[in-house]
């Protein structure tokens, strides 16, 4: 089974809450919501591919602060490994490149959302208060 190992941002903000995204209407997981991130390059960090992806596909410029955890999913075609760190916005205004939504949710808001299958641990420790948002 092909291996994809990729990287994600929870960039919390605590006047609007959490940064989240939806999938485009042609891309695999279509509308599906997920944190922004991406593919990590064979030789890259995951804190460089996480502030390349960011750059990509928001315009902005983030640091990467600590590492919240690691989640493996098994799609049908590939199995998954990604890394969820927390950032936060240094540079820039987001500008939405790649996804169909980007939306600021209240913590309270998530479970509402349709998320990628990977993400779901990720979001109900965030929804039970098992990450605290700095």
């Amino acid at each position: 089974m092909q291996r994809k190992e990729v990287v994600a941002a929870a960039i919390f903000d605590a006047e609007k809450g959490l940064l989240c995204a939806q999938r485009a209407e042609d891309d695999s997981l279509p509308l599906k919501w997920e944190f922004p991130g991406g593919k990590v390059k064979p030789g890259e960090t995951h804190e460089k591919a996480l502030r390349r992806e960011i750059l990509e596909e928001l315009s902005v410029k983030v640091d990467v602060k600590r590492h919240l955890m690691s989640i493996e999913h098994d799609y049908p075609d590939f199995r998954l490994t990604l890394h969820v760190y927390e950032a936060s916005i240094v540079e820039g205004t987001i500008r939405n490149n790649v996804h169909q939504r980007v939306e600021w949710r209240a913590v309270t808001t998530l479970s509402s959302l349709d998320w990628a299958p990977a993400n779901h641990a990720l979001v109900q420790k965030i929804v039970n208060g098992k990450i605290p948002q700095h």
